[in-house]
Protein backbone atom coordinates (compact mmCIF):
# COMPACT_ATOMS: atom_id res chain seq x y z
CA UNK A 1 0.00 0.00 0.00
CA UNK A 2 1.46 3.54 -0.79
CA UNK A 3 2.89 5.54 2.05
CA UNK A 4 0.40 8.46 0.81
CA UNK A 5 -2.58 6.55 0.64
CA UNK A 6 -2.01 5.05 3.81
CA UNK A 7 -1.02 8.62 5.65
CA UNK A 8 -4.09 9.79 4.11
CA UNK A 9 -6.51 7.01 4.99
CA UNK A 10 -5.14 7.43 8.32
CA UNK A 11 -6.22 10.74 8.66
CA UNK A 12 -9.36 10.35 7.01
CA UNK A 13 -9.71 7.54 9.64
CA UNK A 14 -9.11 9.98 12.94
CA UNK A 15 -11.82 12.39 11.77
CA UNK A 16 -14.37 10.40 11.20
CA UNK A 17 -13.41 8.08 14.81
CA UNK A 18 -13.63 11.95 16.74
CA UNK A 19 -17.28 11.67 15.19
CA UNK A 20 -19.03 8.66 15.10
CA UNK A 21 -18.47 6.18 17.76
CA UNK A 22 -19.53 2.57 15.86
CA UNK A 23 -19.19 -0.92 17.40
CA UNK A 24 -17.45 -3.21 14.37
CA UNK A 25 -21.01 -5.50 13.77
CA UNK A 26 -23.54 -3.78 12.67
CA UNK A 27 -27.53 -4.01 13.03
CA UNK A 28 -28.50 -4.71 9.45
CA UNK A 29 -32.07 -4.33 10.33
CA UNK A 30 -31.88 -1.06 11.75
CA UNK A 31 -28.87 0.94 9.70
CA UNK A 32 -29.54 -1.63 6.27
CA UNK A 33 -33.40 -2.54 6.40
CA UNK A 34 -33.27 -2.89 2.87
CA UNK A 35 -30.73 -6.00 3.10
CA UNK A 36 -33.52 -8.21 3.70
CA UNK A 37 -34.13 -7.66 -0.39
CA UNK A 38 -31.03 -9.26 -0.96
CA UNK A 39 -31.25 -11.61 1.38
CA UNK A 40 -34.15 -12.92 0.01
CA UNK A 41 -33.18 -13.08 -3.43
CA UNK A 42 -30.05 -14.50 -2.51
CA UNK A 43 -30.18 -17.88 -4.68
CA UNK A 44 -30.92 -15.37 -7.88
CA UNK A 45 -27.93 -13.39 -7.41
CA UNK A 46 -26.23 -16.48 -6.55
CA UNK A 47 -27.21 -17.71 -9.97
CA UNK A 48 -26.99 -15.11 -12.01
CA UNK A 49 -23.19 -14.55 -10.57
CA UNK A 50 -22.08 -18.20 -11.70
CA UNK A 51 -23.08 -17.25 -15.01
CA UNK A 52 -20.45 -14.38 -15.24
CA UNK A 53 -17.04 -15.54 -16.04
CA UNK A 54 -15.66 -14.38 -12.54
CA UNK A 55 -12.48 -15.66 -12.94
CA UNK A 56 -11.39 -13.69 -16.10
CA UNK A 57 -12.43 -10.44 -14.14
CA UNK A 58 -10.28 -7.89 -13.31
CA UNK A 59 -8.19 -8.86 -9.35
CA UNK A 60 -8.65 -5.87 -6.89
CA UNK A 61 -4.60 -4.41 -7.19
CA UNK A 62 -5.80 -4.19 -11.39
CA UNK A 63 -8.24 -1.73 -10.48
CA UNK A 64 -6.41 -0.13 -7.46
CA UNK A 65 -2.52 -0.73 -7.87
CA UNK A 66 -1.98 0.78 -4.34
CA UNK A 67 -4.17 -2.29 -2.68
CA UNK A 68 -1.11 -4.55 -3.98
CA UNK A 69 0.31 -5.69 -0.75
CA UNK A 70 -3.56 -7.16 0.18
CA UNK A 71 -4.30 -8.16 -2.99
CA UNK A 72 -1.25 -9.75 -4.98
CA UNK A 73 0.71 -10.99 -1.36
CA UNK A 74 0.10 -14.41 -2.14
CA UNK A 75 -0.02 -14.75 -6.12
CA UNK A 76 -3.65 -16.11 -5.58
CA UNK A 77 -6.62 -14.25 -6.95
CA UNK A 78 -8.68 -11.98 -5.47
CA UNK A 79 -11.12 -10.92 -8.29
CA UNK A 80 -14.31 -8.08 -8.65
CA UNK A 81 -17.26 -7.94 -10.86
CA UNK A 82 -18.02 -4.70 -10.18
CA UNK A 83 -21.77 -3.41 -10.88
CA UNK A 84 -21.11 0.19 -9.50
CA UNK A 85 -18.82 1.90 -7.91
CA UNK A 86 -18.83 4.99 -5.03
CA UNK A 87 -22.48 5.80 -7.16
CA UNK A 88 -21.34 5.32 -10.83
CA UNK A 89 -22.88 2.01 -12.36
CA UNK A 90 -21.33 -0.04 -15.39
CA UNK A 91 -24.06 -0.73 -17.80
CA UNK A 92 -21.84 -4.00 -19.17
CA UNK A 93 -21.77 -5.75 -15.83
CA UNK A 94 -25.43 -4.80 -14.76
CA UNK A 95 -26.56 -5.85 -17.95
CA UNK A 96 -25.47 -9.37 -17.18
CA UNK A 97 -27.11 -9.65 -13.48
CA UNK A 98 -30.81 -8.52 -13.82
CA UNK A 99 -31.90 -9.31 -10.80
CA UNK A 100 -29.21 -7.41 -8.84
CA UNK A 101 -29.85 -4.60 -10.94
CA UNK A 102 -33.09 -4.32 -9.86
CA UNK A 103 -32.36 -4.22 -6.46
CA UNK A 104 -29.61 -1.61 -6.63
CA UNK A 105 -32.15 0.97 -8.66
CA UNK A 106 -34.66 0.32 -5.40
CA UNK A 107 -31.66 1.02 -3.13
CA UNK A 108 -30.04 4.53 -3.54
CA UNK A 109 -28.04 4.28 -0.35
CA UNK A 110 -26.24 1.59 -1.84
CA UNK A 111 -22.91 3.42 -3.08
CA UNK A 112 -20.51 0.46 -4.45
CA UNK A 113 -21.67 -3.55 -5.72
CA UNK A 114 -19.12 -6.09 -6.59
CA UNK A 115 -19.02 -9.85 -6.93
CA UNK A 116 -16.08 -11.01 -4.86
CA UNK A 117 -14.19 -14.02 -6.35
CA UNK A 118 -11.68 -15.30 -3.51
CA UNK A 119 -9.53 -17.87 -5.10
CA UNK A 120 -9.02 -21.26 -3.23
CA UNK A 121 -6.55 -20.84 0.16
CA UNK A 122 -6.63 -16.41 -0.92
CA UNK A 123 -5.37 -15.11 2.67
CA UNK A 124 -6.27 -11.10 2.70
CA UNK A 125 -3.98 -10.38 4.94
CA UNK A 126 -5.26 -7.28 7.88
CA UNK A 127 -5.81 -4.16 6.59
CA UNK A 128 -8.20 -1.19 6.98
CA UNK A 129 -11.03 0.60 4.94
CA UNK A 130 -10.16 4.43 5.23
CA UNK A 131 -13.94 5.82 5.05
CA UNK A 132 -16.33 5.52 7.89
CA UNK A 133 -18.94 7.22 5.78
CA UNK A 134 -20.27 3.98 4.40
CA UNK A 135 -20.69 0.72 6.03
CA UNK A 136 -19.88 -2.88 4.10
CA UNK A 137 -22.07 -5.44 3.11
CA UNK A 138 -21.67 -9.10 3.25
CA UNK A 139 -24.09 -11.52 1.05
CA UNK A 140 -22.47 -15.28 1.00
CA UNK A 141 -22.97 -16.66 -2.54
CA UNK A 142 -21.06 -19.98 -2.47
CA UNK A 143 -19.10 -20.32 0.70
CA UNK A 144 -17.50 -23.77 0.51
CA UNK A 145 -17.01 -25.67 3.45
CA UNK A 146 -15.11 -27.39 5.71
CA UNK A 147 -15.25 -31.07 6.34
CA UNK A 148 -16.92 -30.50 9.55
CA UNK A 149 -19.94 -28.63 7.61
CA UNK A 150 -18.61 -25.24 9.37
CA UNK A 151 -18.35 -22.19 6.46
CA UNK A 152 -14.41 -22.51 5.40
CA UNK A 153 -14.20 -18.73 4.71
CA UNK A 154 -13.06 -17.15 8.00
CA UNK A 155 -13.44 -13.35 8.09
CA UNK A 156 -11.39 -12.11 11.11
CA UNK A 157 -12.95 -8.37 12.27
CA UNK A 158 -11.42 -6.49 14.88
CA UNK A 159 -9.84 -9.85 16.10
CA UNK A 160 -12.57 -11.88 16.36
CA UNK A 161 -13.83 -14.51 14.04
CA UNK A 162 -16.75 -14.97 11.84
CA UNK A 163 -18.26 -16.89 9.43
CA UNK A 164 -21.43 -17.04 7.25
CA UNK A 165 -23.07 -19.37 4.74
CA UNK A 166 -24.68 -19.07 1.43
CA UNK A 167 -27.83 -16.93 2.11
CA UNK A 168 -26.30 -15.31 5.24
CA UNK A 169 -25.60 -11.78 5.68
CA UNK A 170 -23.03 -9.54 7.46
CA UNK A 171 -22.87 -5.63 8.18
CA UNK A 172 -19.61 -3.95 9.11
CA UNK A 173 -17.16 -1.52 9.59
CA UNK A 174 -14.78 -2.33 7.89
CA UNK A 175 -12.67 0.95 9.25
CA UNK A 176 -11.83 -1.72 12.10
CA UNK A 177 -8.94 -4.29 11.08
CA UNK A 178 -9.83 -7.01 9.09
CA UNK A 179 -8.91 -10.25 7.67
CA UNK A 180 -9.95 -13.09 5.02
CA UNK A 181 -8.79 -16.23 4.29
CA UNK A 182 -10.70 -18.70 2.23
CA UNK A 183 -9.49 -21.72 4.19
CA UNK A 184 -11.21 -24.12 1.16
CA UNK A 185 -9.71 -25.73 -2.02
CA UNK A 186 -12.72 -24.15 -3.52
CA UNK A 187 -13.28 -20.57 -4.48
CA UNK A 188 -15.85 -18.40 -2.58
CA UNK A 189 -18.73 -15.91 -4.08
CA UNK A 190 -20.06 -13.36 -2.02
CA UNK A 191 -21.95 -9.94 -2.55
CA UNK A 192 -20.32 -7.04 -1.21
CA UNK A 193 -21.54 -3.82 -0.71
CA UNK A 194 -21.07 -0.30 0.27
CA UNK A 195 -24.08 1.06 2.02
CA UNK A 196 -24.00 4.66 2.98
CA UNK A 197 -24.14 5.04 6.90
CA UNK A 198 -27.84 6.76 8.00
CA UNK A 199 -27.40 9.32 11.04
CA UNK A 200 -24.54 10.67 10.56
CA UNK A 201 -23.54 14.16 12.10
CA UNK A 202 -24.40 16.54 9.00
CA UNK A 203 -20.33 17.55 9.11
CA UNK A 204 -19.55 14.24 8.65
CA UNK A 205 -22.63 13.92 5.82
CA UNK A 206 -21.05 16.71 4.48
CA UNK A 207 -17.46 15.42 4.48
CA UNK A 208 -18.72 12.05 3.02
CA UNK A 209 -20.23 13.02 0.25
CA UNK A 210 -16.95 15.15 -0.62
CA UNK A 211 -14.93 12.12 -0.06
CA UNK A 212 -17.21 10.56 -3.25
CA UNK A 213 -16.90 13.28 -5.03
CA UNK A 214 -13.28 13.19 -4.99
CA UNK A 215 -13.45 8.98 -5.68
CA UNK A 216 -15.65 9.77 -8.44
CA UNK A 217 -13.21 12.27 -10.09
CA UNK A 218 -10.21 9.77 -9.68
CA UNK A 219 -12.47 6.60 -10.71
CA UNK A 220 -12.69 9.46 -14.49
CA UNK A 221 -9.63 10.13 -14.42
CA UNK A 222 -7.87 7.00 -14.51
CA UNK A 223 -10.23 5.07 -16.64
CA UNK A 224 -10.41 1.84 -14.99
CA UNK A 225 -11.97 -0.98 -17.24
CA UNK A 226 -13.96 -2.57 -14.50
CA UNK A 227 -14.97 -5.83 -17.67
CA UNK A 228 -12.85 -8.92 -18.41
Amino acid sequence: MSAFYERASEVVRKIYDRRIDTPPILDAARDFPNSAKFQQNWQKIRDEAIQVRLEKMPRFHDLMPEQADISANDGLDWRMFILKAYGVGVPENIAKMPTLAKLLDECPEVKSATISFLAPRKHIPEHRGPFRGIMRFHLGLRIPKEPNGKPATIMMIDHKEYRISDGDILLWDDTFPHEVLNNADEPRIALLLDVWRPRMPVDMEILSRVIVGVVQVGMKYRGVSYTG
